[in-house]
């Protein structure tokens, strides 16, 4: 007869670490708030780390290990990359002939398993151990080698595409700096003493190196976020936030501080969410950072999104255009009148895209005007106007100031009310070419949210010339990309044809490598959807026919939607399917 395995409470029960009231009282708080028990007694101090995930191994029936006092063997690091080990808070422990041994703080991710077993070619055997005792083994382990590996490098790499320091290396440079302080209590409320902090060495040293390993990583956001214990900072790269390092909980009033400084922002206040700016010149090149920080429980939270000043002069034949939808757009901007409209999410590149086009049209002869906010690039030769609400300058104020300014060409950063869309609607009519953005999901939804908005639909088919709507998908590593064949009907929810029940298709994925640190993926491409609005499009616009006949007559004038267009850099090998699931499909898709 099998024996009962006893739970984590009665192993904790019987060990004499908790009492039976508090493990009541801790099972009440997990059945409102579905908390896993054992971070519910970590939080209320009622047992330490390592007891807690002691007894959840014994629950498991798994082998537990102490990292406080075990030694991971070379052998079993050396197998696996430390990126890894940083990204999924893993540590190898021991390795016998083809058996790792991985301590893990959830056993049951089996993403990390397989990553893992992947790049180690071993068997993944995992143990239990304290995720804290996991980080501070992985800084032990790895920090050695990681800062040896940048002794005499800039920060973000040589030239000639030099690899940057990965994110553990940042780890390893910050926290010789981090060292210089140590837990003072809370200097939150001695604004004197923060200030002078902020601007001590060590801190200015901390700040700058988050900066410089973004730019290095080709992020395009960092986050300074506050928690509980501690102060986490993440990258945003390639559209997905990973996590770079955390720091400290001491380091967290004087850092933030810093920021606020170099971004001019009152460092006094801390109750309102306020905005700031701190250009920068970074391995000769400029870069523009628009700083953001909102109070949050923990404190100031600080997100950061870095311009490149060159990345939107890089030209429409890189954005990730098809030649045929290339061919049309330029068709459409190089009209001298009409309203081409970009839609998306935020961060899906309409801006980049925007700026692209007007770059191509930039010349003695065209008189250029953009309203903007904020103007997230300087563009030469162009005249562009910031809006400032508080002054009275809003979108609507500014298109009417353009009409008396001799435009050729206008752009207006978005339309977000009727006036401003009347008015760009207007200009449109009086032969000026009008660039803008909306929100939508699709191309052909434009112009129902136009209708929404209270424009005439009228108007719309007499101005609006074309509809482009776009992603962002991250582009396959091409330095480790490798061929994988899937059945033909795994991509029929794409678009794709399927011949034969059997058909099998070759796409490439990326295995992870140095150059794209071990993601598969490095850099973006753009999906497109680009409607020509025709005579036909125009009568049922005008009609107010539905979204789904006007979507039909879209694909029957040559619209690809954003699936198709997916589809098509899936078989070149430029993304995979599962990217553009990721940024295309939406629920109901199906």
């Amino acid at each position: 007869m099998a024996m009962t395995r006893k739970t984590m409470g009665e192993y904790l029960l019987e060990k004499g670490l908790i009492t039976r009231e508090q493990l009541e009282d801790a099972l009440k708080i997990q059945q409102a708030t579905g908390k896993p028990l054992e971070q519910i007694l970590i939080d209320q101090t009622i047992v330490s780390e390592r007891d807690a995930y002691e007894a959840k191994a014994y629950e498991m029936g798994m082998p537990f290990v102490d990292l406080d006092r075990v030694t991971p063997e070379p052998s079993a690091v050396n197998v696996v990359k430390e990126h890894i080990a940083k990204r999924y808070n893993v540590m190898p422990v021991k390795k016998e002939g083809n058996i790792l041994y991985l301590a893990m703080a959830d056993p049951n991710n089996v993403m990390a398993i397989d990553d893992v077993r992947v790049n180690s070619r071993c068997v993944v055997r995992p143990v239990l151990a304290a995720p804290g005792a996991i980080q501070d083994a992985i800084a032990k382990a790895y920090g050695g080698s990681a800062v040896a590996a940048t002794d005499g490098a800039p920060a973000g790499g040589g030239e000639g595409g030099a690899i940057a320091p990965r994110p553990t290396d940042l780890r390893a440079s910050v926290m010789t700096d981090v060292a210089a302080y140590s837990a003072r209590g809370d200097t939150e409320e001695d604004e004197k003493a923060v200030l002078r902090e902020a601007e001590e060495g060590p801190i200015v040293r901390v700040a700058n190196t988050i900066i410089q390993q973004a730019i290095a990583e080709r992020a395009s956001d960092i986050h300074v976020e506050p928690q509980a214990r501690n102060v986490r900072i993440r990258y945003r790269i390639d559209g997905v936030l990973h996590e770079a390092l955390t720091l400290p909980k001491y380091v967290q009033a004087p850092l933030i501080s810093r920021y606020k400084i170099m971004a001019e922002m009152n460092i006094a206040e801390k109750r309102l969410p306020q905005d700031g700016r701190i250009p920068i010149r970074y391995q000769g090149k400029e870069y523009d950072l628009r700083v953001s920080s909102i109070p949050t429980p923990h404190g100031e939270k600080i997100v950061m999104r870095i311009l490149d000043k060159t990345s939107v002069l890089i030209g429409l034949n890189k954005l990730g255009f098809t030649p045929e939808t290339q061919a049309r757009l330029e068709e459409l901007v190089m009209q001298p009148q009409g309203m081409v409209l970009s839609t998306g999410p935020t961060g899906s590149g309409k801006t980049t895209t925007q700026y692209s086009i007007l770059h191509k049209l930039n010349s003695v002869e065209k008189n250029i005007l953009t309203i903007e906010d904020p103007i997230e690039y300087q563009l030469p030769g162009i005249a562009q106007v910031q809006v400032n609400r508080k002054a009275g300058l809003t979108f609507a104020t500014a298109l009417r100031a353009f009409l008396r300014q001799d435009p050729d060409i206008i752009m207006v950063g978005e339309m977000r009310d009727l006036e401003t869309a009347e008015i760009a609607i207007e200009a449109a009519l009086t032969g000026h070419l009008v660039l803008s953005t909306l929100h939508t999901n699709d191309a052909p939804s434009a112009v129902i949210r136009m209708v929404d908005m209270g424009v005439e639909p009228y108007l719309i088919a007499a101005t609006v010339t074309g509809v482009l709507a776009q992603r962002l998908a991250r582009r396959v590593c091409q330095h480790c990309k490798e061929p994988r064949e899937i059945p033909a009907s795994d991509l029929r929810a794409f678009g794709f044809q399927v011949e034969d029940p059997d058909q099998i298709v070759t796409i490439w994925e990326g295995v992870g490598c140095d150059h794209c640190r071990g993601r598969g993926y490095a850099g973006r491409v753009g999906i497109y959807e680009l409607m020509v609005v025709n005579a036909e499009i125009a009568e049922m616009i005008v009609r107010r026919a539905p979204l789904s006949d006007i979507k039909e007559a879209a694909k029957a004038n040559g619209m690809k939607e954003l699936r198709e267009d997916g589809l098509i850099k899936v078989l070149e090998g430029i993304t995979t399917p599962d990217e553009v699931r990721r940024v295309v499909f939406t629920a109901g898709f199906y």
